[in-house]
């Protein structure tokens, strides 16, 4: 019996240093998960036994249980590098059309040769998809993730529709009394421009001219590239001014075109696409232009003014955008993908899908720093990172293995003493038998 008791202490040291060395052959993992070795005694006994007297038949080991505790960030140089701060895994899929997912904390990603986000076993991650303008998850269902594929074409381009500008215009200029001429710079009174997009993207110059023509009254004009155009937006071979904005007192906007406004900013000029299509040359088309007379954000205190100080451009900014190449790529701390154009858009790709356990322990080790759901762990809970016990995504950083190599080192030595008392009770139980052996 001593013999085999032994032997079960023998077997449990050698398990302890496996799993101690494993933890420390995997050290410099991403997203490694060390292990511990659990061990229980044995002890059996019938109902005629003198259980009080039983010394107990040895050792086993009960489990080998993984420690899901946070491992530290490594901060990198690559925005596909994610790390998991807190709780949860990414799912990835062997194949585009598979459901068979496995999970992981490893999150050091790259592209494919089909500009797929794939890990170093080209295992796809995947992700929830999402509205592209506004970035809401439309579903958080892992039946519904697809593999996230990171775009290679340009950004189309898009025509301006809205025009945003708000201005100071000085009140301590004189009256023009000489008809409007855009080239001659003594028939107004000051100048603004911006740059707005035809359909296939290319640029064309917006310009708007301010004449005083009495006190507290202003006309504007406006030319596309130059050429004169009137409150349609058709061409026009003298001045048309596209409206008149009268000022209060106090400098603020009082009326449009002699008219009261309606809010409290000047009513708005709403130029007809195919009448400024009428001034290009390269086949495109224009949509129809709204100018808003306010920034975009509909700020109150930066409506146009009449106030004695220089004239001041408050707001000026479109809605249309030129053909973009893709520069970028950012990961939000929800998981949000956002592509970056360098004509100033961006596009929402997706979500990168995030799951949890019920039971972490239980799940299922496949290899790779990667795991599968069982019995045990429960099915997967799918959901936005940051929400909820799941944790946040960080972008460009990497989670280390949370071996602690001190501790490692400390139990190897333990787990060494431990095989060589086992070793040493084997040889012992040797002699006895052997001294029994040979008495005569």
């Amino acid at each position: 019996m001593s013999f085999n008791i032994a032997l079960t202490g023998l077997a449990a040291a050698q398990k302890d240093l496996d799993v101690t060395a494993n933890n420390i052959a995997n050290v410099n993992t991403t997203g490694f998960k060390e292990s511990r070795a659990e061990f229980a005694d044995v002890y059996a006994s019938s109902v005629f036994s003198a259980g009080k007297t039983k010394n107990g038949d040895g050792v086993q080991t009960t489990m080998v249980a993984q420690q899901f505790h946070q491992g530290s960030l490594q901060f990198t140089n690559n925005s596909l590098d994610l790390a998991i701060t807190g709780e949860g895994y990414f799912a990835t899929t062997q194949s585009l059309d598979s459901q068979d997912q496995t999970f992981t904390r490893a999150g050091a990603f790259k592209l494919n040769k089909d500009n797929f986000v794939v890990d170093a076993k080209g295992n796809f991650l995947q992700s929830f998809p999402v509205d592209e303008v506004t970035g809401d998850t439309t579903s958080v269902s892992l039946s519904t993730s697809s593999a996230l594929q990171i775009p290679d074409s340009s950004g189309s381009p898009r025509s301006t529709s809205n025009v945003y500008t708000s201005f100071n215009l000085d009140s301590r200029k004189d009256v023009v009394a000489v008809p409007f001429d855009a080239t001659d710079s003594s028939t107004y009174t000051a100048s603004t421009s911006t740059t707005t997009y035809d359909s296939l993207g290319e640029p064309h110059v917006l310009q708007f001219f301010f004449v005083k023509t009495a006190p507290n009254e202003w006309q504007v004009h406006g030319t596309l590239d130059k050429k004169p155009f009137d409150a349609t937006g058709a061409p026009t071979a003298t001045p048309s001014p596209l409206s008149t904005f009268g000022f209060d007192a106090s400098g603020l906007p009082a009326t449009t075109d002699g008219a009261p406004n309606v809010g409290p900013t000047f009513t708005d000029v709403n130029l007809t696409g195919a009448n400024l299509s009428g001034l290009l040359s390269n086949g495109a088309q224009f949509s129809d232009i709204a100018i808003n007379w306010r920034d975009e954000a509909n700020t109150s205190n930066k409506v146009p003014s009449q106030f004695a100080s220089r004239f001041e451009v408050k707001a000026l900014e479109q809605d249309g955008a030129t053909v973009g190449r893709l520069a970028g790529i950012d990961i939000g701390t929800d998981g949000k993908v956002v592509a970056s154009y360098s004509n100033g858009d961006s596009t929402y790709l997706g979500q990168v899908a995030m799951v949890r356990f019920a039971n972490s322990q239980g799940l299922q080790q496949v290899g790779d720093t990667s795991w599968k759901k069982s019995l045990t762990s429960g099915e997967p809970i799918a959901g936005e990172p940051g929400t909820g016990t799941l944790g946040k995504v960080n972008s460009s950083a990497l989670e280390q293995s949370n071996t602690n190599l001190t501790t490692e080192l400390v139990d190897l030595i333990s787990a060494q003493r431990n095989f060589q008392a086992n070793s040493r009770a084997l040889e012992v139980n040797s002699t006895l038998q052997q001294n029994i052996l040979q008495i005569r």
